[in-house]
């Protein structure tokens, strides 16, 4: 199948190779342009970029689709699919209609249930069992569209955003191969209104740990929020990231304040939660690099007794 590819950061890079080894004919990819980064300041090819390189691929990288030039150009490629994972850019529906099947779009998540930018770090935050890769047919709303193929994957009680992000990746470049090869079978299902959920972006602010909050909870937040952009607490004015944390239980009869630091049990800092606590497995200071929750209290670690903010 003749196609155009549309995506920017690693999550798209496996699509983009799998989609090549298959033996479609990739006429074009779309990605955003290259961005200054580093002391520098230096550009920075994006990493669908480098792979289209790599492949011998032609790259196109509008800042919009906003100019007539740019959307006749898209459409000049005469394609038969356009895949999008990821691109990173509000495609209009001159766009949305230029090739002959439209655009496919490979989203993180069981739809209906995170519609929109971070799918799998609320998955984890929010204690879901179960994720997957849905392959929809796009159109003018926020994830909208028809579901054409759907795979599920369970997530685990030990999935970060970082590996559950790696898994989802690759059975994203391995679902929309077997979407494309079934094209023809394949039965789109509208989305149903019932169970809609909106994976709002992370703001750095809402990352902070609310000790009040019981202990699974706040594990599956940190899990998360891990590695970026981290869940954090305030120690005397010190802002230190949570990596990885466990859930631990605490005598039923003694009372401890939410937030207050405990005995360390096998060297690492416990934190009182409102049910429960956490034990801190690793952590990390502010332009310091990570270490274990025992390493930590080594060194200016927390104080048996310290209220945690």
């Amino acid at each position: 199948m003749r196609l155009i590819f549309m995506g920017t950061p690693d999550f798209s890079v496996p699509a983009l190779n799998a989609l090549h080894d298959a033996g479609h004919d990739i006429c074009a990819v779309y990605t955003r342009p290259p961005a200054k980064k580093g002391r520098g300041m230096s550009e920075k090819l994006s990493p669908v970029h480098e792979c289209a390189e790599v492949l011998g691929l032609d790259v196109f990288t509008p800042k919009n689709f906003k100019s007539s030039e740019t959307v006749a150009t898209f459409a000049s490629h005469q394609a038969d699919l356009a895949v999008v994972v990821a691109y990173g850019l509000i495609l209009p529906e001159s766009v949305l209609s230029a090739p002959e099947k439209g655009c496919w779009n490979i989203h993180a998540s069981l739809l209906p249930r995170w519609r929109g930018a971070a799918p799998i770090q609320r998955a984890i935050m929010s204690g879901d069992k179960q994720t997957g890769i849905c392959i929809m047919q796009m159109e003018a709303g926020l994830d909208t569209g028809a579901v054409l193929l759907r795979r599920e994957i369970d997530i685990d009680h030990t999935d970060t955003a970082s590996n559950l992000h790696d898994r989802l990746m690759e059975l994203g470049g391995d679902t929309i191969v077997e979407a494309i090869n079934e094209y023809e079978n394949l039965q789109p299902i509208q989305q149903s209104e019932t169970g809609v959920t909106y994976a709002q972006k992370i703001d750095k602010l809402e990352s902070r740990i609310n000790w009040s909050e019981n202990a699974d909870q706040l594990d599956c937040f940190i899990r998360g929020l891990s590695p970026f952009p981290g869940a954090w607490f305030d120690a005397e004015g010190d802002r230190i990231k949570v990596l990885a944390a466990r859930p631990v239980e605490t005598l039923p009869d003694v009372k401890h304040k939410a937030g207050e630091v405990l005995d360390a049990g096998n060297g690492a800092p416990i934190i009182a939660c409102g049910i429960g606590a956490l034990e801190l497995v690793r952590l990390q200071r502010a332009g310091k690099s990570a270490m274990t929750g025992e390493e930590f209290q080594r060194g200016k670690g927390l104080k048996p007794g310290m209220l945690l903010l």
